[in-house]
């Protein structure tokens, strides 16, 4: 829509300092201002902050990139904050189902209100150099963000890495830690075909002398450590430097013990579910280590109420019916390895009936190839996206490994259907894609 209609539309939205603003509207507008697809570099997002004057600048961060578990250790370190009585803005991404969810406060959304007003306030100074050289709709997301930790001011803005890292909006802040949870095999499209190549997308975070903790092995972490050294930036290793040991289950909640740097924290209580997760926590510690140098109150009290304290939907989130419903946004092989495993420990002798959604730009092979031998059938659907496309060809994936495979082009028929195959004894598993987790969340979580 050309721009003289936004403005017949929205009125003040256009004036610094407008009346209020329908959120819908102004998300339409700010939609109007970007680029479609993906758009690497960081000159755009550069630009957008310097016409705000660089709120980037005044923020005590931390950056969290990796190819899986990044959205969690973020939310594992922004609780640690919170219990530490630190105000604390998250930004990560994608959303389940609101673009507020991107943008939490102490770990709410925050309001459609307070967001529309945020876009409008600026639209003066945004919009005419967004027109200028047209950024992606993250790099204004990325701006918004760190424009609203600023004016909230957050004692810790936690970041997610969009896509990769070394050109990745989010680049543009110089943190106090950094964590680069671990390198697999995603995005290959634009991060690299190899362990090797991806690594050094992800490496690009790596700023001098900012400690980088990292679980990554192999020949992604002699990367990630060569690029450490060059840059003079201290590395944390996790299963090395700091580790983590698995205790006692105790009802929904695992319990772990984390060796640090600083301290032993035993009995560490993590409401998230996995083998993995215990990794990323270990990781989230170690993260919260290095601020808690520069804010004595982020310590050993703070760290074990804020990780028993965390919840991050969507991933391996067990929803109690009959059948179970189990929702995870696993999108890469390695996520569905995971899922696997998790499944296997969580529901030992349980049949898994599978809704399976993948997008037409994920290794829809390899997905299938670890998760549909652990289940008894597999319901494939398409995830409302737009890259979702010949989301049927899935089903052809899944056949290869599971006997009973069926589609169903509606997710939510495709939900229904997987819970009259499963009984009341069987466990249904959502997985696939995080739209679909979307999609499909407020159906089967009462109080949404």
């Amino acid at each position: 829509m050309p721009f003289f209609d936004f403005r017949r539309r929205l009125g003040r939205l256009f004036e610094v300092g407008g009346g209020k603003v329908n959120f819908e509207e102004a998300l339409d507008a700010l939609r109007g201002l970007a680029a479609t697809g993906v758009n690497f570099g960081l000159e755009r997002v550069r630009e957008l902050l310097a016409t705000l004057g660089d709120p980037q600048a005044d923020l005590l961060a931390a950056h969290i990139g990796g190819t899986n578990g990044k959205g969690s250790t973020a939310a594992m370190l922004s609780s640690m904050a919170r219990a530490a009585g630190l105000k604390v803005g998250t930004f990560t991404s994608p959303h389940l189902s609101s673009y507020t969810e991107r943008f939490l406060i102490d770990g709410c959304p925050v309001a459609k209100e307070r967001l529309a007003g945020l876009i409008a306030r600026h639209w003066g100074l945004l919009a005419p150099a967004a027109r200028r050289f047209r950024p992606t709709e993250f790099e204004l997301h990325t701006v918004l963000a760190l424009q609203l930790f600023r004016e909230e001011r957050v004692g810790l803005a936690v970041l997610e890495v969009g896509l990769g890292g070394r050109l990745d909006a989010t680049n543009v802040v110089v943190p106090a830690v950094a964590v680069i949870t671990n390198v697999a095999l995603d995005h290959q499209d634009y991060l690299g075909d190899t362990l090797a190549e991806i690594a050094r997308e992800k490496a690009g975070i790596i700023k001098p002398g900012v400690p980088l903790v990292t679980a990554a092995e192999g020949e992604a972490l002699d990367v990630i450590a060569r690029a450490c050294r060059e840059s003079g930036a201290p590395l944390i290793r996790v299963g090395a430097d700091v580790s983590s040991r698995p205790g006692a289950n105790t009802g929904e909640k695992q319990v772990l013990d984390i060796r640090g740097r600083r301290a032993v924290y035993r009995g560490l209580a993590l409401p998230l579910a996995g083998r993995h997760q215990q990794v990323n926590a270990a990781c989230a510690v170690a993260a919260a280590e290095v601020v808690g140098e520069l804010v004595p109150s982020l310590g050993p009290g703070a760290i074990h109420e804020g990780l028993a304290a965390v919840r991050w939907p969507g991933r391996f989130e067990v929803l109690d019916g009959r059948p179970a419903v189990v929702l995870d946004a696993a999108h890469n092989p390695a996520a569905a390895g995971a899922l696997r495993d998790t499944l296997t420990a969580r529901f030992p002798g349980r049949e898994i009936v599978m809704v399976l959604g993948v997008l037409g730009d994920k290794d829809r092979a390899g997905i299938a190839a670890a998760l549909a031998p652990a289940a008894r059938a597999v319901v494939v659907t398409r995830p409302p996206s737009e890259r979702a496309v010949d989301w049927e060809r899935v089903s052809v994936e899944a056949a290869r490994h599971c006997a009973h495979v069926e589609t169903e082009p509606d997710c939510f028929a495709a939900l229904g259907r997987a819970r009259a195959i499963a009984g009341v004894g069987a466990v249904v598993v959502v997985t696939g894609s995080v739209y679909l987790i979307g999609a499909l969340r407020p159906a089967v979580t009462p109080d949404y």
